[in-house]
């Protein structure tokens, strides 16, 4: 049981794909993998601490929303909810809401929301053709999306399991699998707006707490449904990674999302096919009805609480520090329950809690300074030079 919730948890460092892989105990990284030798430690000093952000995640215990309602004379498509998988199913979720949304072969669409799920779906209906405009009251940049951690991620808080609808993990499944096919489009693009970085586990010495016991109405975890889709993982030897510890780390290579240039990328995309964007804030679903477009995509996260009055969507909340890019050390690690990923827009340190209901139900996105020093000693003592 402790060893099922461990794995879960090590999911934000990238781990997942020790899960996928299903390599054998003991397997040598081979070479291109995670086997580094020189890798340089990571620097957490305190010093190059440049900002903490802090994100609201709209989980709906259900799983996300995906249908269809009229609006007035309009079509309204739903698309929200996707709980802290949003960039990881962007793409999977862009298809299944853009057949929606193209069923009556509208003359144009209107997407509100920029956030990683509305900016995918309107560059995904602006390809086809279809004139698309996106209404938003914050850009891409502004968004809690661009407050991602940035690991590939699918089944990260999608919905619990005693909730979700029957037929549900398949449904996941075509979306996970269409996301991360299309996501690999953007590796070795300038920018490197996706890419895949060394990962790492590092269990934790003997003594230090265990998460807490699963829950009855545990999250629902499917990633072993995704077995062999990423690279495998396996043991690191003690000469192939910079940590100071004398457990054997796992590791392999991980999907990274650089966020900021990602989301700026699918921005410029959208608008160079001729995509409008527009800054509009909407306090009911009568200003939605009022737009002059036929159809429109509701894509607005957990801002749907509020505009729809959805009390199904439950806040999660998730702090980052960011210290100052390392492009000379771009990889990450999970240790002690916090998760370290350096990418190139930024050191990212996130304190993750001893299971998935940390932040459960905390709507609260005030930076608290002291979780992210907390987050940064657990750590820190990895990378300090060995006695």
């Amino acid at each position: 049981m402790t060893e099922t919730l461990i794995d879960r948890r090590r999911l934000l460092a990238g781990a997942g794909a020790a899960a996928l892989a299903g390599c054998g105990e003991g397997e040598r990284v081979r070479t291109g993998s995670a086997s580094r030798q020189g890798l340089k430690p990571i620097d957490l000093s305190l010093d190059s601490l440049m900002r903490i952000t802090v994100c609201v995640r709209p989980f709906r215990p259900v799983g996300p929303r995906l249908d269809v309602e009229a609006l007035g004379a309009k079509t309204l498509v739903h698309s929200y909810g996707h709980g802290g998988s949003g960039w990881s199913l962007a793409w999977g979720s862009a298809e299944a809401a853009a057949a929606l949304v193209l069923e009556t072969s509208p003359a144009s669409v209107a997407v509100v929301g920029a956030g990683a799920i509305g900016l995918t779906l309107a560059t995904l209906i602006q390809r086809t053709g279809v004139p698309t405009t996106i209404y938003a009251n914050e850009f891409p940049a502004e968004t809690r999306s661009a407050r991602a951690t940035g690991v590939w991620s699918p089944d990260s808080r999608i919905a619990l399991a005693p909730r979700a609808a029957p037929g549900f993990p398949e449904r996941w499944e075509a979306l996970a699998r269409r996301s991360y096919a299309r996501h690999l489009q953007y590796v070795g693009l300038a920018g490197a707006p996706v890419e895949f970085t060394p990962q790492f586990y590092v269990p934790a010495e003997e003594g230090w707490s265990r998460p807490e016991p699963e829950r009855e109405d545990d999250f629902l975890h499917m990633r072993r449904r995704l077995a062999g889709l990423a690279p495998p993982w396996s043991d690191i030897a003690p000469e192939d990674h910079p940590f100071t510890t004398t457990e054997t780390p796992r590791g392999g290579l991980g999907m990274v999302f650089n966020v900021a240039e990602y989301a700026h990328r699918l921005m410029t995309d959208f608008l160079l096919m001729g995509g409008a964007m527009v800054r509009r804030s909407f306090q009911e679903p009568a200003d939605l009805a009022a737009l002059a477009q036929p159809v429109v995509a509701n894509c607005t996260g957990y801002g749907a609480r509020l505009l729809f009055g959805d009390e199904s969507l439950v806040p999660v909340r998730g702090q980052i520090g960011w210290l100052a890019p390392q492009t000379d050390r771009l990889y990450g690690v999970f240790h002690k329950q916090t998760s370290i990923l350096s990418r190139r827009d930024g050191v990212v340190v996130q304190y993750v809690g001893p299971n998935d209901y940390f932040g459960y139900g905390i709507e609260d996105e005030t930076p608290d300074r002291e979780e992210t020093v907390r987050a940064i000693k657990r750590v820190a003592p990895l990378f300090a030079p060995a006695a």
